[in-house]
């Protein structure tokens, strides 16, 4: 079960470098179900997602370098390419701070995963964290690969404009 909060993020924090990351490229095959192929750094992962926003269940089993060839052709809509920080929390969560290159340059998520919805719900993110679009099926990945980048990140403008008035 993957329990999460996600966040849009006005800017990079300070010191973003000094964390661990990862190069991520990812794929999906279908949105419904999610069917998801993911290259991050040297693995190879094929991921099934259930339906749902801030709870849902999800599968992850390894693929060779060569599935994930032979897969990317059949992906549907934009590959999705970020690189992803590693920051820790002071309350022992750790933020995945997400930023986006190619189509969705510009573009600042963060997440954090929860044990139990009780943790997610009680947990108060930092400031810098910004605005909560855990709820909000436009900034999942899987409606990011089918989107136009464009319009995705008009919406991110200006849903940080409103959580800053």
């Amino acid at each position: 079960m993957e329990i999460e909060r996600k966040f849009l993020v006005a800017a990079i924090p300070a010191g973003l470098e000094s964390f661990p990351s990862s190069k991520i490229e990812q794929g999906y095959l279908s949105t419904e179900p999610v069917l998801r192929i993911r290259q991050k750094d040297t693995r190879y992962i094929f991921t099934y997602k259930s339906a749902g926003l801030m709870s849902r269940e999800e599968i992850e089993v390894p693929l060779t370098q060569s599935a994930y060839i032979h897969l990317i052709p059949k992906c549907d809509g934009n590959l999705i390419s970020k690189i992803r920080y590693r920051i820790p929390e002071e309350h022992g969560y750790t933020i995945e701070f997400d930023v986006f290159q190619g189509c969705y340059q510009g573009l600042l998520i963060a997440e954090i995963e929860f044990p139990s919805e009780e943790e997610a719900l009680s947990f108060q993110p930092p400031t810098w964290l910004g605005c909560e679009v855990t709820k909000e099926a436009s900034f999942h990945n899987s409606t990011l690969s089918s989107a136009d980048p464009k319009e995705i990140l008009q919406l991110a403008a200006k849903r940080l404009k409103e959580f800053k008035n």
